[in-house]
Parts: structure tokens; C-alpha cells; sequence
């Protein structure tokens, strides 16, 4: 045991002299290794995040949401939209199979005012269970207090926003400057790392309903899909036997009309609603699950480019190391021995650069966070964290000196010590390679960045079929502005502050209605179409700077309006219209109306995908959203204050609350810019690491030509021909990587591309321009030493001589 102890302590004791000895060898093979392992540790930290997600919800295991899947225009499209009725259905016929079913509205903001103050908290109105199946922890107060219509329940971060206490079960709130309800519980704030970490409060869903006249009038009822359904499966109930069960639910509660869509219904378990969101013709095909699969792909690859690292610059120094194996071989020394000395040595170089790589961790969390949109926080108090961070510490070491210690252990103790030691020709070719795949690596980063970045540039710069500049969206709950809104169009016309404005049932750039109920002559009565409908007032078009192909926008001399439509260009072609829309009858719910117009396809759903066949028809009746062009001749902080103000006078309970269209659209791109963002900053330190990797090898290079570089500057060799002599060989190396990635990148960045229907074709540039930027950074990395050598004094390296 002692004689094992003193091994270990003197292994250590030579590994740290060696360390200290060479530090600037020491400084590059930490930098690299802390670098990648820091990379390495934040993305296991996201990638826990993610696959992590909504699991602190007690029994998320078991929770399930209703997805609907409906075949219109002749595809088929998935979402997690439901009818109202169909809880009751499945807690009826199917409560062999599911403990709990209960129906949700979405999230979104609601009003609450308190003593003249006014508060905005995101929430939703749930059947009485929703408290039970979320697994709500109670700090006071009865999770079944929903059961009372004019009760809520409340999170503790609401309540202390509120009123500076928890303690506040029985006080009441009104909210939505309509309703008295009495707070009846406050429930521990969800976790951020879940679909429910904006629930701040939640309504009782007999409340919504007896205050929402549209679902009580409905006289189908299981036509709208505007609800979400949570079911919690039974224990020992096979979820897909119970997912098929309920498949024809919906399409034996509907229509004629509405079944040719072909309604389907599954369950989606909510250990999936995160990672595999994405639907595709029906199919569940994955979604940020690959960028899961992605960023540990590009983690694993550079900490192996920190490790190549490691091996190069260990066996660049086989000459150095070599005697001292050499002795230590003829006083007795085994193998194992020299093994064992040399994969301490790594590992004290991996533990050292593990705690570097914590500092950087702690420092670039912020930042990385603000990149990937995460409010992750280092783990410093979880026991698994440490455990399998150190076992991690422990394979990149054992990793990166495996093949240093299995080189420099092979050493022939005669040769190395009569002075005949030659590493032959081809001694040099591992390490080659290990640059050629570090570089390799780097480049396809490189190339994937750009690939990303200019696929978010091509969506972008996608026509829109409007003019975005100046376009504000505000919400207008009520009819105020509504009864008032030709004054306040004509104040602010005349004080120049708007071009135009108008209203509508949905933003610019978002559908929140369809509609099932269109025929028109040809159509074929077997086939289902699903139009979005967006409920427009007059000078609608002249506000977006709708771009007519045919007709003429909505106008208030024409009485015959009122039964007219306007199509957009995919709608009209669908429709067999082509340049002879305008005067076509088209049958809406059994009412004829007639084509007055179509416009260009507006972007209002993904700029990534096929717009969907569309249609505009005039509306009376307060719109819910209000549509204004600000004047380009004055400022836009003015032109919103004054906005504001006009808005105030008629409407004074209600906030006003202006979304430039711009800046909406824009949130479109906010995951493909995170990735390209992200990859950005892996490539860099991707680049970074190789360079570290670069310059230890140019020194060790420089050093080992030094006396062939004085030869030749007595001779009369130039600085520029040296340097071009000792950077030549480093350039070959990143020319064959570009030559190895460029069909690499290639290959995945296409394969990318085609998730998108709208995408640009990879340019050669792309290319061209990865690889002269890779060979430039070879060349600036290495020249610094090539500088250094062809301008050292050559008298003092061949004094010896």
C-alpha cells in the first residue's frame, strides 16, 4: 500500500516539475483543454435543460394533451387545438382509460386591478382538475377552489407583486376591469423550465364560459378549435392503445360538412411537447430535438479538438521527453510504469484545466444564457453534477494522454541514449492528421454558420406582400375605440401622425381564425379546405399597402361590400380563378359572396413555409385590433405619445399597447438566429482551440529547424522565404481539411435546408469564402513564430555546430 501511495506522490511530484519546467507548453495545453471542456460543460448544461423540460411537473409522465390532426388543401395539418365538448365526451366514455380530462384556454395576459393599481399577469381558465393535474404545491388555500366560478387560484410571485404577502387567501381582485373574483389559493411559482412557467394565476372555467357569450350561443359547438384538452392516463394503461381509442372522438360529434376534413385526435405526452413539437403532414417528425442531437454532436467534437491538442503538443516534444525515458527504462523502470507516469501527467493537466474551465463557465453563463434563451444556473449545490463532472475530468484525461503515453513509453532505451534516436520520417504523420481533422471540424463549423445566418438573411428579405415600415398592431379590448374610430382616425390623420389606420380580427402576422365552409363551382364536395379568415374594416388594404392583382380593395360606397371578398393569389389559384377572379360566386356557410379582389400572398404565418390559401371579408363590428401606418414625416416616439393620448380619451381603462409589425415579424427568426448565434460562438472557439493547437506546433517546429534556419540565413535566405518555408507545411494540412469539408458540410447543410420549403441554394462562395478565411487564420497563427525564428540571430543557433 505504501510502496503504491509513494508511486502515485512521485508521479505527481515529476508531472507538476514537467508542468512548471515547460510553461508555455503547459499554458497552451490547458487554454485548450479548459476551453473545450468549458464548451463541453455548457452545452451538457443546455442539453440537461432541454431533455429536462416540464419533468418538475408531479406526474408529467403520465399528462398528455389532445392533438387534432385535420386533412385541408390537400394536406394534412397538426395542432393542439380542441373543441370545448369533447372533456365531457372522454370523461364519460373513456374514464376507464384516463384519471383526469379537463379543458384549458391558452395562456395569455389578463388585467387585474388592485386599489387603483393595475397589474398584468399571463394565466388561463381551467376545468375544476386543472390544479390536480398540474400538481400544483399549495402555500395556503384548496387546490379545488376552482369548482367556485368566481374564485381563483394564485401564484406566490403574483401575490408578492401584489400585495407583499402569500398570505392573502379570501381578498379580491378584479380582473379584467369586469369581474370581482376572491383570490382562494396561492400555489408555489411552476418551474421555468416547463410550458407552464407563465401561469401566474388560473381562472375557473365556468367563470369563462358563462362570460363568453360565443361558446354559450354556439350552435355547434363542436366546430370551433379553441381550447386546449390535458388528459392524465391511468396507471398500467398503455398510452397508444388509448391514443387510438379516441382517434375518430371529434369526427363522430361533427358535420357533414366538417368530417370531409377528416378529424383525427391522439394523444401527445408532455415529455414531448418540448423536444418533438413539429408535425409534418400528420407525422411527427421531431423539432428541437435535433438541435439537442446537434449541439452534443459539436460538443463532443471540440473537446476532441481540445484533446487532439494535447496529443500533438505531447508528441511534438518526443525528442525532449526521450532520454528522460530512456533513463528511467535502463534503471528499471517498466512500461506500466512510464504509462502510469505519463497518464497522471494528463490528468493533472485535465484537472487543472477543469477548474479553469468552471471559472469560465461561471463567467460566460450570462452570455450564454442571453444567446440561447435559457436562464440556466450553474448546478454548484448538485451533488450528480460534481459526481459526473469529475468522472468527465477523468475520460478527457485518460482521452488526451492515451496516445502521448502509449508513444512516448514505446522509446528503444539504446537508441534514445547513444544519441541515435531518429522519430523516422513518418513520426510526424499522426500529429498531421489530428490537425487535418481539428481543421476539418473547424471549417464545417465555420461553413454551417454562414449556411444558417444566410438562410435567416433569405426568409427575411422574403417579399411580404405589405409594407412593414411603420406599421403598428394595438389590442383593443371593447368597443370604445370601435364607436369612436372615425373621430379618432381623422384627429390623427389631420395632426399628421398616421398615413392611415383601420381595424381587423387578427394581427398582421398572425392567423388566429379558419374557416371550413367555402364551395365554389369545380370544386370537388369529397375534398376539405381550411382558409384562414381575417375580418378586416374599410381602408384595411390602404393601411398595409396591400399590392392588388386583380380588382379593388373594400370601399364605402359600395353597398354590395358587405357581401364581398378578397382572396389572396394562393387562394385564387387554388380556386382555378387565375386573372379572372372578380365577379366569382363563392358559397361561405351556405351564403353566397362575391370575389371583389386578389392581392399578393402576405406573410402572416412562418416565412419559412408555402403561404396558405387566405381570404379578407368586411366587418362591422369591433375588430379586437387596431392598424396604423405612422407618418414617415414624424418621429416615432412623438407619433406613439400622441397616439397614446387620443387613444386614453376614449378608451381610459384600457393600456395601450402598440407592437411594431416589424419587430413581430422579426420574433419569427428568434430560434434559427439562437442557433446561428450559437454555432457562431462554438465555431469561434472551435477556431480558437486549433489555433492554440497551431501555435504550440509552429513553436515546436521553429525550435526544432532552428539550426536549418540559421543555415539558410547565412546562405542568404530571406525573412519572407522563411516564413513562407514554415508555413507552407501547416497551409497543406488546412487545404486537405477544406478538401474533407467541404463535402461534409455540404452533405448536412443541405439536409438542413430542406426542413424549410423556403430556402436559397448553397452558393460555391460559401465555400471559397470558409476556406481562405481558414487558410488566413493558419497563416497569421503560424507567422508569429516563422517571424520569430527567420529574425533570430543565427550565430546562436549554430554555435554549436
Amino acid at each position: 500500500m505504501d510502496k503504491h501511495r509513494f508511486m502515485i506522490r512521485s508521479n505527481i511530484l515529476v508531472a507538476w516539475r514537467n508542468l512548471v519546467r515547460n510553461r508555455t507548453y503547459s499554458i497552451l495545453n490547458i487554454s485548450g483543454l479548459a476551453v473545450g471542456m468549458s464548451v463541453a460543460i455548457l452545452i451538457g448544461l443546455w442539453i440537461y435543460d432541454e431533455v429536462t423540460f416540464n419533468a418538475e411537473i408531479k406526474g408529467s409522465e403520465s399528462i398528455s394533451r389532445i392533438m387534432q390532426s385535420t386533412e385541408s388543401n390537400g394536406k394534412i395539418e397538426t395542432n393542439n387545438w380542441t373543441p370545448y365538448p369533447l372533456a365531457q365526451v372522454l370523461r364519460n366514455d373513456y374514464s376507464d382509460r384516463f384519471d383526469q380530462v379537463v379543458t384549458s384556454t391558452e395562456i395569455w395576459d389578463h388585467v387585474f386591478d388592485l386599489n387603483e393599481k393595475r397589474f398584468v399577469f399571463e394565466g388561463a381558465f381551467m376545468e375544476d382538475g386543472g390544479g390536480r393535474l398540474l400538481g400544483l404545491h399549495m402555500l395556503s388555500g384548496s387546490i379545488d377552489a376552482l369548482k367556485d366560478p368566481g374564485s381563483l387560484l394564485i401564484s406566490a410571485s403574483s401575490a408578492n407583486k401584489m400585495f407583499n404577502t402569500t398570505d392573502i387567501v379570501g381578498k379580491s381582485v378584479k380582473l379584467d376591469r369586469e369581474h370581482t373574483l376572491k383570490i382562494a389559493g396561492v400555489y408555489e411559482d411552476l418551474s421555468k423550465n416547463s410550458d407552464f412557467r407563465d401561469l401566474s394565476f388560473i381562472g375557473s372555467w365556468k367563470h369563462y364560459f358563462a362570460n363568453t357569450e360565443w361558446i354559450r350561443t354556439s350552435e355547434e359547438p363542436w366546430r370551433p378549435n379553441a381550447f386546449v384538452t390535458y388528459v392524465k392516463i391511468k396507471p398500467g394503461v398503455d398510452a397508444e392503445k388509448a391514443s387510438l381509442a379516441i382517434k375518430d372522438v371529434r369526427l363522430r360529434h361533427v358535420s357533414e360538412r366538417l368530417a370531409r376534413l377528416k378529424p383525427r385526435l391522439h394523444l401527445h405526452p408532455m415529455n414531448k411537447w418540448h423536444l418533438y413539437e413539429e408535425f409534418n403532414n400528420g407525422v411527427n417528425t421531431g423539432g428541437r430535438i435535433q438541435y439537442v442531437w446537434l449541439f452534443l454532436t459539436i460538443g463532443i467534437f471540440v473537446l476532441v479538438l481540445a484533446c487532439i491538442n494535447f496529443m500533438n503538443l505531447s508528441t511534438a516534444r518526443s525528442e525532449k521527453r526521450a532520454k528522460e525515458v530512456g533513463v528511467r527504462k535502463t534503471i528499471g523502470s517498466l512500461r506500466s510504469q512510464l504509462l502510469s507516469q505519463f497518464f497522471c501527467e494528463s490528468l493533472l493537466y485535465a484537472t487543472l484545466a477543469f477548474f479553469v474551465s468552471l471559472l469560465l463557465v461561471n463567467f460566460t453563463l450570462p452570455a450564454f444564457n442571453n444567446l440561447a434563451g435559457k436562464e440556466i444556473e450553474f448546478p454548484w449545490s448538485n451533488a450528480a453534477f460534481w459526481l459526473s463532472s469529475f468522472g468527465f475530468c477523468a475520460v478527457t484525461g485518460i482521452f488526451a494522454g492515451v496516445y502521448p503515453a502509449l508513444y512516448l513509453s514505446s522509446f528503444k532505451p539504446v537508441k534514445v541514449l547513444k544519441g541515435t534516436f531518429n522519430p523516422g520520417r513518418f513520426a510526424a504523420l499522426p500529429r498531421q492528421v489530428l490537425v487535418v481533422v481539428q481543421f476539418t471540424v473547424s471549417i464545417v463549423l465555420i461553413i454551417g454558420t454562414i449556411v444558417v445566418f444566410r438562410q435567416i438573411q433569405y426568409a427575411k428579405n422574403r417579399p411580404v406582400g405589405y409594407d412593414r415600415d411603420g406599421l403598428v398592431m394595438i389590442d383593443m379590448p371593447g368597443d370604445a375605440i370601435h364607436k369612436h374610430f372615425d373621430a379618432i382616425r381623422n384627429e390623427l390623420k389631420n395632426d399628421n401622425i398616421i398615413v392611415e389606420m383601420s381595424e381587423a380580427t387578427a394581427p398582421a402576422t398572425a392567423v388566429v381564425s379558419t374557416s371550413t365552409g367555402f364551395e365554389w363551382e369545380g370544386k370537388d364536395p369529397s375534398v376539405g379546405v381550411n382558409f384562414p379568415v381575417n375580418r378586416i374594416a374599410y381602408n384595411y388594404g390602404k393601411t398595409l399597402g396591400w399590392q392588388f392583382l386583380e380588382g379593388r380593395d373594400f370601399q364605402s360606397e359600395f353597398k354590395s361590400d358587405s357581401s364581398g371578398i378578397i382572396l389572396n393569389e394562393t387562394a385564387a389559384e387554388l380556386m382555378g380563378f387565375r386573372n379572372k377572379a372578380v365577379g366569382k360566386t363563392i358559397m361561405w356557410d351556405g351564403d353566397p359572396v362575391i370575389v371583389v379582389g386578389v392581392i399578393k400572398d402576405l406573410i402572416t404565418e412562418s416565412p419559412y413555409a408555402n403561404v396558405r390559401p387566405s381570404v379578407f371579408v368586411l366587418n362591422t363590428y369591433a375588430g379586437g385590433v387596431l392598424i396604423a401606418k405612422l407618418s414617415p414625416s414624424v418621429n416615432v416616439p412623438t407619433a406613439l405619445k400622441r397616439f397614446e393620448k387620443i387613444f386614453k380619451q376614449h378608451n381610459p381603462d384600457h393600456d395601450f399597447n402598440a407592437k411594431f409589425v416589424n419587430e413581430e415579424y422579426d420574433r419569427k427568426f428568434g430560434n434559427e438566429e439562437r442557433l446561428g448565434k450559437l454555432a457562431a460562438f462554438f465555431a469561434a472557439l472551435a477556431i480558437f482551440i486549433s489555433c492554440l493547437g497551431l501555435f504550440g506546433m509552429a513553436s515546436f517546429v521553429a525550435q526544432q529547424r532552428s539550426k536549418e534556419i540559421g543555415v539558410r540565413k547565412v546562405l542568404g535566405a530571406s525573412v519572407a522565404g522563411i516564413c513562407r518555408l514554415l508555413s507552407i507545411d501547416f497551409v497543406k494540412l488546412v487545404v486537405i481539411s477544406l478538401l474533407l469539408a467541404v463535402p461534409i458540410a455540404w452533405y448536412f447543410m443541405t439536409n438542413w435546408l430542406q426542413g424549410y420549403t423556403y430556402h436559397p441554394a448553397l452558393s460555391a462562395w460559401i465555400f471559397v469564402f470558409a476556406g481562405a478565411g481558414a487558410v488566413l487564420i493558419t497563416v497569421l497563427t503560424v507567422s508569429y513564430q516563422s517571424i520569430r525564428a527567420a529574425l533570430a540571430n543565427p550565430v546562436k543557433s549554430l554555435k554549436s555546430e
